[in-house]
């Protein structure tokens, strides 16, 4: 136990530590690997992000990975997003999530962007009619979670990232960690705390950065390479609490509150709301959230398409003999001049 405190002690002097360093406009944009920043997921999607605090399971592998330790046995998820509205380009992902033993948890997911066929441009062809090349950006997780004690929840995610066109590409690693504290008779109050993208720089390479060059002492020609410049993570603190209103046995809303200490863009605040329903094998649940940056409200200062609100819901339903649980989910994210982005995907978890 006094190693428990002595960790907690730690991250509240990282989270200030961090915090003070955060936010920095003058580097906004300066960052790579932007999918790092996109939540694949409906259910936190559909309140703002603002879960920390209380995503559990598979959604935790991109809000607060200690919450992966909340799995029951097995998870499966998948869900779908038309990123940026009507541009064409579709967000998957897809993950499982494993309990290994009584207090820790395995998971593998991957998150994968697709922005279709491109034509191929050059010099000589500025038309095209060449042909075609499709940009892939995906990251492949691989997370643990463990149970301290009934508290005390922790986890550690380790991420693959990989980014190509049809002549360059880019592969990285990042490391996210999180914590978790629960308390109240009925586990109704949670604090998170996650350090998330945090790994060393990334540089493109590829033919497409080669040209040919003719020496005139020899006339002979030659490929030179150009260095390509190299380019941070989009690293992060997350910090969020939640408080469960049980009214009855049926009905329970959650309410929870998220700060987002951004590294390479405004700082944003967040909530969110998820009420549910249950009754007999059902279970019903409506989302709500919000997420703030300053100059939000302005096109001209705005910096993220991730800010303003959000909305969801699911359904949740008990099959089979074994009483395994089958789930389907929505959210919609208002991202103003870039559109509607839809999530939708199914979860299915095993007992």
């Amino acid at each position: 136990m006094k190693m428990t405190f002595k960790h907690i002690l730690f991250s509240a002097g990282l989270v200030a530590s961090l915090t003070a360093q955060a936010g920095n406009e003058d580097r906004v944009g300066s960052a790579g690997a932007s999918q790092l920043l996109i939540n694949p997921w409906a259910r936190s999607s559909a309140i703002g992000d603002a879960s920390y605090a209380n995503s559990n399971g598979l959604e935790a592998t991109y809000m607060n990975i200690a919450g992966l330790a909340f799995t029951d046995k097995t998870q499966l998820k998948y869900n779908y997003s038309n990123w940026m509205g009507n541009a064409g380009i579709s967000l998957n992902g897809a993950g499982i999530a494993q309990r290994i033993s009584d207090s820790e948890v395995f998971s593998v997911s991957v998150q994968a962007m697709n922005y279709g066929d491109i034509p191929i441009t050059t010099v000589a062809n500025p038309e095209g009619n060449i042909g075609f090349f499709s940009p892939r950006f995906n990251v492949f997780s691989v997370g643990y979670a463990k149970e301290f004690s009934s508290s005390i929840y922790g986890g550690i995610n380790f991420k693959v990232i990989s980014e190509s066109i049809s002549n360059l590409k880019a592969n990285g690693i990042a490391i996210d960690a999180g914590i978790r504290y629960v308390s109240g008779e009925q586990d109704q109050l949670k604090f998170g705390i996650t350090l998330k993208n945090v790994g060393p720089v990334m540089r493109y390479k590829g033919d497409g950065l080669a040209q040919q060059v003719t020496y005139v002492s020899t006339g002979y020609n030659a490929s030179l390479e150009q260095r390509s410049a190299t380019f941070e993570l989009p690293s992060l603190l997350g910090i969020g609490a939640s408080y469960d209103f049980i009214f009855n046995e049926s009905n329970k809303l959650n309410m929870a509150l998220g700060f987002t200490a951004n590294s390479f863009m405004k700082d944003q605040f967040r909530i969110g709301f998820d009420y549910g329903v249950a009754q007999d094998n059902m279970a019903f649940n409506l989302r709500a959230g919000f997420c703030y940056e300053d100059g939000m409200f302005n096109e001209e200062t705005k910096s993220s398409a991730f800010s303003g609100p959000s909305a969801g819901f699911s359904i949740d339903a008990l099959v089979g003999e074994n009483q395994n649980a089958l789930g389907l989910e929505y959210a919609a994210r208002f991202a103003g001049v870039f559109g509607t982005i839809h999530t939708i995907g199914a979860t299915i978890s095993l007992k």
